[in-house]
């Protein structure tokens, strides 16, 4: 079976200059953003939804996940009454949020 073409049919083609550093960026940009270069032009020309990076997204699922098992780990350690353990649990947990927070905030 066929793919389905887009319902859009992009009918007019704008020209514009950039600098080789400028084409780079936008490249790079749109690249971290897992879209195409004119996607990302005309999202944020338009205004349209948010460009998030991939990059982000996947690392804030993967601290979420790893946050979720040194909670795990510390209650099994807690219960073993470990204190220089938990004590770097404890560390190890509120870097985790940090970095989940600040990746948060620059999206």
């Amino acid at each position: 079976m066929e793919k389905r073409k887009a319902t859009i049919r992009f009918q007019r083609r704008r020209t514009l200059r950039l600098t080789a550093e400028e084409d780079a960026r936008i490249t790079q940009q749109s690249a971290t953003a897992g879209i195409s270069v004119s996607e990302y032009m005309r999202r944020l020309f338009f205004g349209g939804r948010p460009i998030i990076a991939r990059t982000d997204d996947q690392t804030i699922r993967e601290l979420r996940r790893l946050g979720g098992l040194l909670k795990h780990h510390f209650d099994v350690v807690r219960r073993t009454q470990s204190t220089a353990t938990l004590t770097e649990l404890d560390a190890a947990l509120r870097e985790v949020r940090r970095a989940i927070e600040a990746l948060s905030e620059q999206q």
